[in-house]
């Protein structure tokens, strides 16, 4: 990774510039079933605040990872489903990888078992980044959901972590 970029804990004052990433991930197309950005107030209440990161270079926010619970239920207490965007200006600099290992240090830490996600089949760079973060494949659903009048298939990825018996 460039020299000059680190990862610090997301801030309300990356907001607006982490929101901006966001969008530009939906307008690629093959980031996420969502069509548009939430507000700061959803993201900043659905997101987990203690396993939620920014890279950062200087003042400019490159990219953001932050994780959800998957359930209420408390069998599932040590599970969270994580994003991680990256602007396209900063991709192919390790800033991904950066994100993932401080988030997985994170929630190995905290106690969580597993970290998961559901990717489409044609981000092929995130596919490759969760490879390199020590994701495994555990299968893929096919056609599970419509987005821009067509069907899609997500592959669904997990890192179990090492610390947990």
């Amino acid at each position: 990774m460039s020299h000059g970029i680190r990862i610090e804990a997301m801030r309300p004052e990356h907001a607006t510039q982490v929101l901006e990433i966001y969008r530009l991930g939906i307008d690629s197309g093959d980031a996420t079933f969502e069509t548009h950005a939430p507000t700061w107030e959803k993201f900043d209440t659905t997101k987990l605040t203690e396993h939620r990161y920014t890279a950062l270079d200087g003042d400019r926010v490159l990219g953001w990872v932050a994780v959800v619970r998957v359930s209420d239920r408390r069998a599932y207490a040590g599970v969270v489903e994580h994003s991680v965007y990256v602007h396209p200006d900063a991709r192919g600099r390790g800033v991904g990888l950066a994100l993932m290992t401080t988030l997985l240090k994170s929630t190995d830490t905290a106690g969580i078992w597993t970290v998961q996600s559901g990717i489409f089949p044609e981000n092929t760079a995130s596919l490759a980044l969760h490879r390199r973060a020590g994701f495994r494949v555990i299968g893929t659903r096919e056609r599970i959901g419509r987005h821009h009048g067509r069907w899609r298939d997500v592959i669904l990825i997990e890192r179990r972590s090492p610390s947990i018996d």
